[in-house]
């Protein structure tokens, strides 16, 4: 509820209707099938609007999740080296790093020592110089490299802007943009020759012989009687 007795008012379409006293901008909006909304309460008078409330918290709530969407924090990673790595290796975890740091993340490059290695202090920084320098076109030392225990670590930050990924598409959203395509009809099939018949078996001609007999004995006419003369 607004309690100023005076407002500047705004009404739907953006045009600017002065300054008025609260209870009239509250009747005009109703009118008009809307609500008073104050949309700058910290200005001399307040700035209020008519809008759908409803819609209108639907928008702001919509605008800070795509907002909330597209921000990326920049997360830490970790490269490990150790002073007897091969060529082959070190060529990789460069090319580790440099995607890390265009992706906009931090990384920590780490060398660690076994054993006697670490009598030898100087192969880790060393290394870690060799790496700064073919990442250096991508991310900056932050520091020089600390000796921590048994791990000589340093801290180098991006020089790209953190990337924004896009939240994949719901699979409701993506079928609400194309129409559905027609299930397709199966085409119809052309008869075939039609089976040839198989003839009958000598078993089944000579039943259908002994049927036929029966039929003409059952048909033919009685015999008449024989009268022979007294």
């Amino acid at each position: 509820m607004i309690r100023i007795p005076q407002v500047r008012v705004v009404d739907e379409e953006g045009a600017q209707l002065g300054v008025m006293p609260t209870p009239k901008a509250l009747e005009m909006a109703q009118e008009r099938g809307l609500d008073l909304v104050e949309v700058a309460p910290m200005a001399s008078p307040p700035v209020v609007k008519f809008l759908d409330f409803g819609q209108y918290k639907y928008d702001l709530t919509k605008r800070e999740k795509e907002a909330k969407r597209k921000q990326r924090s920049v997360t830490f990673k970790e490269v490990r080296l150790s002073p007897k790595i091969g060529t082959g290796d070190f060529e990789t975890k460069v090319h580790r790093a440099i995607g890390f740091v265009e992706d906009g993340d931090r990384i920590k490059v780490t060398v660690r020592f076994r054993g006697r290695e670490l009598t030898h202090p100087e192969l880790g920084r060393n290394l870690i110089a060799k790496f700064v320098d073919r990442v250096k076109d991508h991310g900056v030392a932050e520091r020089t490299p600390l000796l921590e225990g048994k791990a000589m670590h340093i801290t180098m930050a991006s020089l790209h802007k953190p990337k924004t990924h896009d939240a994949p598409a719901r699979p409701g959203e993506a079928g609400e943009a194309h129409e559905a395509e027609p299930a397709a009809v199966p085409a119809a099939t052309a008869p075939g020759p039609a089976a040839p018949a198989t003839p009958a078996g000598p078993a089944v001609a000579a039943a259908e012989t002994r049927a036929e007999a029966r039929t003409n004995s059952q048909n033919a006419p009685a015999p008449e009687p024989v009268t022979t003369g007294e």
